[in-house]
This record gives structure tokens, C-alpha cells and sequence, in this order.
């Protein structure tokens, strides 16, 4: 299991901090969407490599992912860019008044 890289209060340099926040990106995806859907981190690549698949019986889909796991998935996601890009905003200019 990785660990996140530790930020330090003050970075020693803009590159470094915006590259383990980087580093940290999928990582912090997967300990996410493991704690909101109930899954063990053997669960999450499980369900990553999983794909739908046809019912023999009535050749409808069988998804991978419920609609439910979907939702959360991209509900994730969404936190974990929001959070990267506010983590950014330090080093975004600001506009003059």
C-alpha cells in the first residue's frame, strides 16, 4: 500500500509541493471512493478491472458498477479535483484592483 507523500508546512519550492499533491492525486482517489463505497483497496482493483458483461439467460448487461457506485465514484472525483485545484490557488495570481 503507497503512502501519501507528507507536504510540508512550508514547501521547500512551488514545483515540489504542486508535484506531490500530484503524487497524491490517485492515491487519495482510491482511499476515497474505498471509505464512501465500503471497499477494502483488493475490492476498489477489483471493481477497476471489472467490465460489463452479458446475462446468458436474457442477453441483457450485467454491469461492473451499480448506479449507485457510479454516482459516488464521480462524487469523488469531483472532491478530490476541487480540493487539488483549491490547493492550487496559493500559487494562482491574483487579480489587480
Amino acid at each position: 500500500m503507497k503512502k501519501l507523500i507528507p507536504q510540508t508546512p512550508v514547501p521547500v519550492n512551488m514545483l515540489q509541493d504542486i508535484h506531490s499533491s500530484l503524487v497524491n492525486l490517485p492515491i487519495r482517489f482510491r482511499e476515497k471512493v474505498c471509505e464512501e463505497c465500503s471497499w477494502s483497496v483488493p475490492t476498489f482493483y477489483r471493481k477497476m478491472r471489472g467490465f460489463d458483461k452479458p446475462a446468458e439467460a436474457n442477453r441483457k448487461m450485467v454491469p461492473a458498477l451499480s448506479n449507485a457506485e457510479k454516482e459516488k465514484i464521480v462524487a469523488v472525483m469531483d472532491e478530490v479535483f476541487r480540493e487539488f485545484w483549491e490547493h492550487g490557488d496559493k500559487y494562482r495570481k491574483k487579480p489587480q484592483r
